[in-house]
């Protein structure tokens, strides 16, 4: 199967991530992701998206996230772009240590990293890319 390309450009407004989930998961079902896969898929594509409305844009809704669906022969790729400075990733807590346990922060990628087969950030002058990526069969 030849690569195939969604892309879907939306403002940061927490409101429209039930509609960004289903825009998700129609692909993955077009694309033949296996059907236990989609729990994992759709919890970290919503934690991304979140993360970077909330987090990379503020909830500006005059900034925009930029939403790239990638389907290659063995793999789901998913790369949400927000407009927002990024972060330290060695800043951000372990929610595994007992010392985090109660912390909230953190929390959010641990997940991600533990239901995908990669997670990925790329900080870039003009934003944060978040990349999440899934084979596509086991």
């Amino acid at each position: 199967m030849p690569e195939k390309i969604y892309i879907k450009i939306v403002p940061s407004d927490p409101e429209i991530l039930p509609e960004l989930d289903d825009f998700i998961i129609q692909i993955a079902r077009e694309a033949g992701l296996e059907e236990d896969k989609f729990n994992s898929l759709s919890l970290s594509f919503s934690e991304a998206a979140s993360n970077s409305i909330v987090h990379g844009n503020k909830k500006d809704p005059s900034k925009k996230i930029k939403i790239t669906v990638k389907i290659e022969p063995k793999q789901f790729i998913v790369i949400i772009k927000d407009e927002g400075n990024g972060f330290d990733l060695t800043l951000v807590p372990d929610p595994t240590k007992p010392e985090n346990i109660l912390k909230d922060s953190g929390r959010g990628i641990h997940i991600m990293r533990s239901f995908l087969d990669n997670l990925e950030y790329n900080f870039t002058p003009d934003g944060t890319e978040t990349i999440l990526k899934i084979k596509l069969n086991s």
